[in-house]
C-alpha cells in the first residue's frame, strides 16, 4: 500500500489587515417592552434562565432529560454563576432538552 506525502512550499510572511477576532459578536441587549403584566416578565426571564441552562447542559455532555435532574440543573447554575432554579425552572430546561424548542 503506497503512502502520500504531502509537500508544501513555503509562502511569504505579509501583514493581514484582517482581524484575528471571532466573526461572532454577542447581540446587543434591548430593553424588555414596558407595559407588559408582570407575568409576562416572570415567564420571559424564566425562558432565558432555562435556555441558557439547557445550552449549558448540553455542551456539558446530558443530551437525555432523565439525566437532566433537579440536583443537575442546579449544581450546572452554581457552575455558570445564576441562581439556583425553581422546579418549574427545571422542568422547562428537561422540556427544551426533550423537544428542542
Amino acid at each position: 500500500m503506497a503512502v502520500a506525502t504531502l509537500i508544501t512550499k513555503p509562502t511569504k510572511t505579509t501583514k493581514s489587515t484582517k482581524s484575528t477576532k471571532s466573526s461572532h459578536h454577542p447581540l446587543k441587549k434591548k430593553p424588555l417592552p414596558a407595559g407588559q403584566p408582570r407575568e409576562w416578565y416572570v415567564s420571559h426571564n424564566r425562558r432565558l434562565k432555562a435556555m441558557r441552562l439547557s445550552i449549558a447542559l448540553l455542551d456539558s455532555g446530558v443530551y437525555h432529560p432523565a439525566t437532566a435532574d433537579n440536583i443537575k440543573i442546579r449544581a450546572t447554575a452554581e457552575r455558570i454563576g445564576i441562581h439556583p432554579p425553581s422546579d418549574t425552572t427545571c422542568r422547562m430546561v428537561r422540556a427544551l432538552i426533550r423537544y428542542g424548542r
